[in-house]
């Protein structure tokens, strides 16, 4: 997230003058108070900028490097997951891989009759299986998973960043998001894949 050139100013003013009110800051700049609204607005958001009624603005003594962990951490996984892509752990492998080629996706998440997560099946799992000769019809997608409780899996109320924590340190392409129902079993409810952290890094530094 970079800060625009008004925004640099404002800081600027407010590390030299602060606490200073929001029309004297727009004084200072020569802009109307409610078009310097949006910029105060970000500032303060984004933690960089203490605003107190009747005080005015204040910094905060965070460094520009820290705005975008800090902005990133307001987003959960429930409000930037995408739709997950399920498979049965009775289908075959092959039509495991028709259904990522469909699709268009990494990573395939395997269900029970329930609707409860078995395990996951990347690429490299329907890669290895294709290049062994078997025949891919016959082999159900559960002989090659990676099953429960060895998987990876992130909540809908955790941050954005935990969930690039656990695609870094575990070296996963996609995280499912889950919902806990009963004693061990859990509900895809979305999923978090690196084109999805990716995707939201470019719409906030937009």
């Amino acid at each position: 997230m970079n800060l625009s050139q008004r925004q640099k100013k404002i800081l600027e003013i407010v590390k030299e003058s602060g606490p200073i009110s929001g029309e004297e800051i727009a004084s200072r700049l020569s802009v109307s108070r409610a078009a310097l609204r949006p910029c105060l607005a970000v500032l303060t958001m984004a933690g960089l900028l203490d605003a107190r009624p009747r005080v005015g603005y204040s910094y905060a003594g965070k460094e520009a490097k820290n705005l975008f962990a800090d902005y990133l951490k307001r987003f959960t996984v429930g409000e930037v997951k995408a739709v997950p892509t399920v498979i049965r752990e009775e289908s075959s492998v092959y039509d495991a891989i028709v259904s990522l080629f469909v699709e268009d996706v990494g990573t395939l998440f395997v269900i029970d009759e329930g609707g409860f997560l078995q395990g996951i099946l990347s690429r490299k799992d329907l890669l290895k299986a294709a290049i062994g000769g078997s025949d891919l019809l016959r082999i159900p997608v559960a002989v090659i998973m990676t099953r429960m409780p060895n998987l990876v899996t992130v909540e809908p109320d955790q941050d954005v960043v935990v969930a690039a924590k656990k695609i870094v340190d575990y070296q996963v392409d996609a995280l499912p998001v889950v919902r806990k129902v009963e004693g061990d079993k859990f509900k895809v409810i979305g999923k978090i894949t690196k084109t999805t952290l990716a995707r939201l890094l470019a719409e906030v530094s937009s």
